[in-house]
């Protein structure tokens, strides 16, 4: 109030000036006049003078008022602003303003805020440790969701996705071309990844399920669904889908009280087994119909041997050799099918992917505790170990395989050391287990490696060879008698080293660990709401920058950098990413280079927009875009539509209009002046990815400042933000 009538003051006081001014600038122009005679000033020279006198006061009136004015009244409502966004972000403090009186106020809100933010700190720390518990449980669930082998994923009724793991993420996100897209992700519609009517079916075979059958019979009975689908990429998936059962009240089936809240899909590829099965039976079609015409001769000359046993002997030795010849056919036919079925005979037996040099280091420390329990000690000791070579074996088989043949070499020839190396030897891997001085016969080595095992009295009904056989490799026994040395030499299948390894697990404390699960959006229901008339913290953003040539797309200039991140459930899920560099086909401005720092060399080899366009699409089905100075970076993409075939007619909400709408005082609404007003780190600048990342932790500081404001839906905030004035720039 004092500001204010400070401010009235000043206004009064100018008023009062120019008033002055013009009053005694007229008496003295009019008391110097000339008389009627003339030689004066003319009446016209007098107005003149009078008018610019006015005018001057006028301007000075002006001045004095507009300072008043910055410094009563637009000061006094920055600071309003900042402190609105203050009160809803801690650890933030007002500026010292310049004028004493707001000095003060500001002294006082700044202790205000220090006091809420201890208020605040000690809330937090009492939920901390409340949250405890709670995060070792997910932290478990994570690992072990994490460590499956098989594809799990948990939706709620209306399909969108609230739990993955990494395998679902690696199955499920593949293209038809084998390109890797973000299908899968929190928040998501699992209907992006499968046909819609097949789970929709499943879903409703749950729920007739849960309808025909009561109380606890019923819930007994609900059973689950199977079904057979594809992915994108053409591997056949076998789906187990199980209902999730709730009290929350949802609408949906009702299972002794409980009711039908989502649902579980956990899946198996199943693409090399049916291709196996279709293998096989293609085998025994050729065996049955190659079978018959051999089968018919041989019926034939046995027939006539048997019929005429008075047969010539030119014409008995014709029928013998038919069925010596086609008994030879029929041999040879089955041996062929033999081998080519031999391989997928062994697959029926679980093997495991592990590098190789972890086997050995589990094989050398199991070999040692069991080799030196007794008064003579065993050393092992591995050597030239291949450290990037991967195995596809029975680890248990084969760590018990080379156990057996350590300990047998201990305990009848009291051999001291043995040594394990592993290296590549074409496609296949080559594992020695050897040992210097002390040689072995053949005899006895073909005996060890085909006797049943006994490894600490433990006896085993498989042998040396059956394991490795069941590795689909081979084992045989060498020496060197130059070297004196002996070994037992395994040969075994090398595998692919794995392109995407399942992530680590760490605490929530670490702020390290991925998103994979989000139970809120259990009560989410898009079908009970229109988009525009959704509040805004239920719905999912995808926030995302471009990187271009230049600042005129209607000139030619092109993206050359996509970046984005998703918000889902009012969470930046950092984890969630499409970041891709884009071939622009023409050059590139000196002055966009030295923004972005993206040079000629780095987008060579890169795909082009219409290649990158339907990943990104894709990555932003079924939400809202996010952007800072949005109309900029939608211009490009909307030039392309033709192009392409695609059309972004997401909803748009800009972070630059918004924060005219919440801080419509401020000098400047640029990314980096919003973040820091806003208590927001500022890193990877002019990178698409890094820029997206600012702006969604931007707009996620926003929503409750709009909250505050009365702005709740998608079509508040956008009827909001297309009353600023920055909503006409045009691009």
């Amino acid at each position: 109030m004092q500001a204010r009538r400070k401010l009235y003051l000043a206004a009064a006081c100018a008023g009062l000036f120019v008033l002055v001014v013009v009053v005694a600038t007229a008496a003295v122009v009019w008391a110097t006049g000339a008389d009627a005679s003339g030689g004066g000033w003319s009446t016209e020279g007098r107005i003149f003078v009078l008018v610019m006198f006015t005018l001057a006061a006028s301007g000075g009136a002006y001045l004095v008022i507009a300072a008043s004015y910055a410094r009563y009244v637009n000061a006094p409502l920055r600071m309003a602003e900042d402190l609105a966004a203050m009160t809803a972000h801690s650890g933030l403090r007002l500026a010292e303003p310049a004028t004493p009186e707001l000095r003060a106020l500001g002294q006082a809100a700044n202790q205000l805020l220090a006091a809420r933010d201890a208020l605040e700190h000690d809330v937090a720390e009492r939920v901390r440790e409340a949250r405890a518990s709670l995060e070792e449980e997910r932290s478990r669930l994570a690992a072990l969701m994490a460590d499956l082998s098989q594809s799990v994923v948990v939706c709620n009724l209306d399909g969108r996705v609230l739990l993955y793991n990494q395998r679902a993420k690696q199955e499920l996100s593949a293209g038809s071309d084998g390109s890797h897209g973000e299908l899968l992700g929190l928040g998501r519609s699992i209907y992006t990844v499968f046909d819609r009517a097949l789970l929709e079916h499943a879903l409703e075979r749950l729920q007739s399920a849960s309808r025909d059958e009561s109380g606890a019979e019923r819930k007994k009975l609900l059973g689950s669904a199977q079904f057979v689908t594809a992915t994108r990429a053409g591997r056949l998936m076998r789906a187990h889908m199980s209902p999730v059962l709730g009290r929350d009240g949802q609408p949906g089936a009702q299972v002794a009280g409980l009711s039908i809240t989502g649902f579980v899909l956990v899946l198996d590829d199943v693409t090399s087994t049916n291709e196996r099965h279709a293998r096989r039976d293609a085998l025994i079609q050729s065996l049955i119909e190659g079978g018959r015409g051999p089968l018919g001769s041989l019926r034939a000359a046995s027939e006539m041997l048997s019929d005429f046993s008075d047969m010539q002997p030119q014409q008995r030795d014709r029928f013998l050799g038919v069925i010596r010849d086609e008994a030879r056919a029929l041999s040879d036919q089955f041996e062929k099918a033999a081998a080519a079925f031999s391989n997928d005979l062994r697959e029926r037996w679980l093997l495991e992917e592990i590098l190789g040099a972890e086997l050995v280091e589990v094989a050398a420390r199991r070999i040692a505790e069991r080799g030196n329990g007794g008064q003579r000690k065993l050393a092992v000791k591995p050597e030239n170990i291949d450290e990037g070579l991967w195995l596809r074996v029975d680890s248990f088989g084969l760590l018990q395989a080379l156990s057996y043949l350590a300990l047998r070499l201990q305990d009848e020839y009291e051999v001291r050391e043995v040594r394990l190396s592993l290296k590549r030897s074409g496609h296949l891997a080559q594992l020695d287990l050897y040992w210097m001085g002390t040689f072995l016969n053949n005899e006895s080595a073909m005996v060890w490696l085909q006797d049943p095992m006994n490894i600490g009295g433990e006896n085993s009904p498989l042998s040396v060879v059956d394991v490795i056989e069941r590795c689909n490799g081979e084992i045989w026994f060498q020496r060197e008698r130059v070297s004196h040395r002996a070994f037992f030499r395994t040969m075994l299948p090398a595998a692919e080293a794995p392109s995407d390894r399942p992530q680590t697990i760490v605490s929530a404390a670490e702020g390290e660990r991925p998103e994979f699960y989000d139970f809120d959006i259990f009560r989410w229901s898009a079908g009970s709401h229109e988009l525009d008339d959704r509040p805004l913290a239920e719905l999912s953003y995808t926030v995302f920058d471009t990187e271009t040539t230049g600042l005129e797309p209607s000139a030619g200039d092109e993206i050359i950098q996509i970046g984005a991140t998703r918000i889902v459930n009012r969470r930046l899920l950092r984890h969630e990413y499409f970041d891709q560099l884009v071939d622009p086909k023409r050059p590139l401005s000196q002055q966009s280079v030295k923004v972005h720092g993206i040079t000629r060399e780095l987008l060579s080899g890169q795909p082009v927009i219409t290649t990158v366009l339907p990943t990104f699409h894709a990555f932003c089905a079924d939400t809202v875009l996010v952007g800072h100075n949005a109309a900029f970076d939608m211009r490009f993409l909307q030039m392309k539509e033709r192009q392409t075939g695609l059309r972004f007619d997401h909803p748009v909400l800009d972070t630059l209009l918004l924060s005219a709408v919440l801080q419509p005082n401020q000098n400047t609404h640029r990314l980096e002046a919003i973040a820091e007003r806003l208590g927001v780190s500022v890193f990877g600048r002019h990178t698409a990815l890094g820029d997206a990342m600012v702006t969604g932790e931007v707009f996620l500081k926003m929503l409750p400042l709009l909250a505050d404001m009365g702005i709740t839906t998608l079509r508040q905030a956008r009827e909001a933000s297309e009353r600023t004035y920055h909503a006409r720039l045009r691009y």
